[in-house]
């Protein structure tokens, strides 16, 4: 009721910090009574920017998404917001692993959250532990707990496989260790290694775009419109297996997003404003930036 009486007063609204399966629900009953964007940071940030890791470490081995097997540790709402993003880039073969093994549909005792991604995932049914579900996979997905993935198990993984292993402080396999095993691209959400995918690359920009055309939601495209943009900043030259993604002291990126997710806002219809071009946006981005050096 509360938000009912004050929602006119606000542009958008930023969930932090809300465990799963609550924050799917705070969020989908935010977006039935509010026309503004909603959006769980740390879900579809984290996403964003993991999207964009993979979009140029597939690029720079020459993989398309489709060709992929994928393994997530995770079933919380960053690890299931992830896989989500990860199969609109065209990915196909995609499997989590919680604390009790791998998630197939069917499994008993599941959390509705948990049974819903089931439903779309693990299309080979493969059982058992996580040593089970990372087996022949191309690319891990750590939203998870630290030291969980072992170099035995990389070894199991198809030759040069890619690792983003984003829990923190201390992601799932040290990049040491991983690169002693054999991984060929390697991402963490930390600062003091190579390739951070940390979701402060991805939310001022998704607002700003959405916030310049008054968007009424942020959708999946406008989504995978940041992510690409992202990825985009990231030139053929560039491009190698420690700059994979821009830094977060990068300050193309939330021009860059903030423009492409205000071009794809106006394409799908959900923008209130078609009279700014994202040229514009990016402009007032760049401005806002400036101003807060």
């Amino acid at each position: 009721m509360c938000h009912r009486l004050w929602r006119s007063e606000l542009q958008k609204h930023n969930l932090e910090d809300i465990g799963a399966p609550d924050c799917f629900y705070i969020e989908e009953k935010l977006k039935e009574i509010c026309d503004i964007p909603v959006f769980h940071d740390d879900q579809h940030g984290t996403a964003i920017v993991c999207a964009a890791a993979t979009i140029n470490a597939l690029k720079l081995q020459g993989k398309k998404a489709e060709d992929l097997k994928v393994a997530v540790n995770g079933c919380g709402a960053a690890a299931i917001s992830v896989s989500k993003l990860i199969m609109a880039l065209g990915v196909k073969d995609i499997t989590l692993c919680d604390s009790k093994g791998a998630v197939y549909k069917g499994r008993p005792n599941m959390r509705s959250s948990t049974a819903a991604i089931a439903e779309i995932t693990n299309p080979n049914m493969i059982k058992g532990g996580l040593a089970d579900v990372v087996k022949d996979a191309d690319l891990f997905l750590g939203c998870s707990v630290a030291d969980v993935l072992t170099p035995e198990m990389v070894k199991t993984m198809k030759p040069n496989p890619i690792v983003f292993a984003m829990a923190n402080p201390n992601p799932e396999i040290k990049p040491e260790l991983a690169k002693e095993a054999g991984v060929a691209i390697m991402g963490t959400g930390r600062s003091d290694y190579p390739n951070q995918i940390n979701n402060v690359l991805a939310f001022p920009g998704i607002f700003r775009g959405a916030l310049d055309v008054h968007a009424r939601k942020i959708n999946e495209e406008m989504k995978l419109a940041a992510a690409h943009a992202i990825a985009g900043l990231v030139s053929d030259e560039e491009l190698n297996a420690e700059y994979i993604i821009p830094s977060t002291f990068d300050n193309r990126v939330a021009p860059a997003v903030a423009a492409n997710v205000a071009r794809v806002a106006i394409e799908t219809g959900v923008a209130r404003r078609t009279d700014i071009t994202p040229e514009m946006v990016a402009e007032h981005t760049r401005q806002l930036v400036s101003k807060n050096k």
